[in-house]
């Protein structure tokens, strides 16, 4: 059986896209001949997690065949990466990446020293694991040789099994069209702008559902909670907070509208996963929604920052039924040639077990 430790911080638990990829890999694992054993940083403020990197290095590295260094973890990992190569049995390594190196959400004073420890640890990793071609050629950008770097995706699937689509109408509130959001309220996903373009539409055309945690970024969830207060929005959104990833799937079956006015999206699992269900898609153009919509196809994808053109979109889905039908089965169609999660597992062990030497 092959040995996998993958290195991450904080609780592996968390409910956003990387921390989930990384378990729906873990539950994939022993139909792979593998386990996955998750061996955390503990979630103190930038850098102080790297003291904890001998400990770390330690128990990543017993009885491991190789060991996975998950991108939010890199730059701890970084000071201490000649550890491995010291040990009585040298430990190959290789990098899962969800984001570039520095990261998505930090400024300069925090972005520019994560950069450089991540590239540090990446330059000895056998192989860069990542999430979207998109990121892939960003990596390629800054050096890294593309026969290093494979590409493994999260899957379409959202759920083990995805229930039979329920009545629209359920989450329509009696207007003609639901919208559903699923992204945490933090800055880089939008949801203000998403707000005020949702706020100018008519009362009947829509009913908007948020899916999400409010705790990532204190701050910002206030401003969204004081926006949700006002009187042009009473009573046409829902907050649903944090749920199970059946939950979610049973959301995507009774949804009309999937959007999320992400700016920084390195993959976008959910617009995968809305697609899947057959939901058209809005969005900016930006991130990796590019690479698996096209506007006018599958969803409408418009100019980051341009919040009458989302709040075109919106209208017209909502409004022209035909319309929305047609970019759905466009959705559904395109979605087929994204990999399920059986098929992103079957890639990520098949290269981990090369990278081992099994």
């Amino acid at each position: 059986m092959l040995s996998i430790s993958l290195v991450t911080l904080g609780d592996p638990g968390q409910l956003t896209g990387g921390y989930l990829y990384h378990r729906r890999m873990a539950e994939a694992a022993a139909e792979h001949d593998a386990a996955v054993r998750f061996v955390s940083f503990p979630a103190t403020p930038f850098p102080t997690p790297a003291l904890w990197g001998r400990r770390v290095v330690g128990a990543a590295a017993d009885r491991a065949d190789v060991v996975v260094v998950d991108s939010i973890a890199a730059a701890f990992l970084g000071p201490w990466i000649g550890s491995f190569r010291r040990r009585p049995r040298p430990v190959p390594l290789a990098a899962i990446v969800h984001q570039p190196p520095g990261g998505i959400d930090h400024g300069p004073l925090r972005a520019v020293p994560q950069a450089w420890l991540d590239r540090r640890l990446y330059r000895r990793a056998a192989r860069i694991l990542a999430a979207s071609e998109a990121l892939a050629r960003d990596y390629e950008g800054q050096g890294f040789a593309a026969e290093r770097i494979v590409v493994v995706p999260p899957g379409r699937d959202v759920a083990p099994a995805v229930p039979a689509a329920a009545p629209s109408s359920d989450l329509r509130a009696g207007r003609r069209a639901a919208l559903l959001c699923v992204g945490n309220w933090v800055e880089r996903k939008g949801i203000l702008p998403l707000l005020d373009a949702f706020a100018g539409l008519s009362d009947d055309a829509a009913t908007l559902h948020l899916v999400g945690r409010d705790d990532v970024e204190p701050a910002y969830a206030a401003r969204v909670r004081a926006r949700l207060g006002r009187d042009d929005l009473a009573a046409r959104v829902i907050v649903h907070g944090p749920v199970s990833r059946e939950r979610v799937a049973e959301l995507y079956a009774a949804a009309d509208v999937f959007v999320l006015a992400s700016t920084k999206e390195p993959y976008g699992t959910v617009y995968g996963e809305a697609m899947a269900a057959g939901l058209p898609v809005v969005g900016w153009r930006s991130g990796n929604l590019p690479h698996l919509a096209a506007d006018g196809r599958e969803g409408l994808v418009v100019e980051p920052g341009d919040v009458a053109g989302l709040r075109a979109a919106l209208r017209r889905l909502a409004e022209d039924e035909p319309y929305r039908r047609q970019r759905a089965a466009g959705a559904r169609a395109r979605a087929e040639s994204f990999p399920t999660w059986a098929e992103s597992a079957a890639r990520l062990f098949a290269v981990l077990r090369e990278v081992a030497g099994h």
